[in-house]
């Protein structure tokens, strides 16, 4: 964390950050950063659910500085396995120059780890058993072959209104007062069947989107290790 980088490795740096929407415009990045206010918008980009930046309030004092730093390697930084010691800090807090970009290199870095890691997990069979949603729909196709609708007698009451809650639909159990009761077992039983399924279907969606993110994520690591190689081949056919 405390090396030095080379020309190639800064410009490199300054790309990646550039490509992360902040709060404030990059000027001087050892000021910028000084408050730890924009290195908790780097992880946010990258982890939504690791940062809470109302936690991290700009300043100009060194004790409020102090105090976002610290903040963060109790809170965010130790779920990247990452710790910014504290003389690093106190350099960073007081501008020192060439102690931010090395700081942000090493986060980098971690921060590519982790979303390697995020991304085997989020992959994981285990994660999605696909078998138990099969024996579901199996479940309901043996049902429907062994209890096919008949109505013993009477006419069936909705109130459409009452069976919708937040967008979803509830079970019609009580809707239906004069439907035989075994019939009314079977119809709970496929309702509760059918929100199961509509719950499987919006969690999915979270992974979708999750997925797409990484993806993102990942298009761009690329976009940086390309232009990083054609900065080594260009310096290559230089020489």
């Amino acid at each position: 964390m405390d090396r030095e980088l080379n020309e190639e490795e800064l410009q490199d740096l300054y790309a990646w950050i550039d490509k992360i929407p902040l709060s404030r415009p990059k000027r001087n990045i050892t000021r910028d950063f000084s408050d730890g206010v924009m290195a908790a918008e780097v992880v946010k980009y990258f982890f939504p659910k690791l940062v809470d930046l109302h936690n991290y309030i700009p300043a100009n004092s060194t004790q409020q500085k102090l105090s976002n730093w610290s903040l963060l390697n109790r809170k965010v930084f130790s779920k990247l396995n990452f710790h910014v010691p504290e003389e690093t800090v106190k350099r960073i807090v007081l501008s020192a120059s060439g102690v931010i970009e090395p700081m942000l290199c090493s986060l980098r870095e971690r921060i590519d780890k982790k979303l390697e890691h995020t991304t085997e997990n989020i992959l994981d069979l285990d994660y999605y058993d696909t078998r138990e949603q099969e024996k579901l729909h199996s479940d309901i196709r043996q049902t429907e072959v062994k209890h096919p609708v008949q109505l013993a007698g009477g006419e069936m009451k909705k109130d459409d209104k009452s069976r919708v809650k937040n967008g979803k639909p509830q079970p019609a159990v009580l809707c239906y007062s004069d439907m035989d009761p075994a019939f009314r077992l079977i119809l709970q039983e496929k309702e509760q069947a059918v929100m199961a399924l509509q719950e499987t279907v919006e969690l999915l969606q979270m992974k979708v989107s999750r997925l797409e993110h990484l993806v993102h994520l990942k298009d761009m690591r690329i976009d940086d290790l390309t232009r990083h190689l054609e900065m080594y081949k260009t310096k290559g056919n230089a020489r």
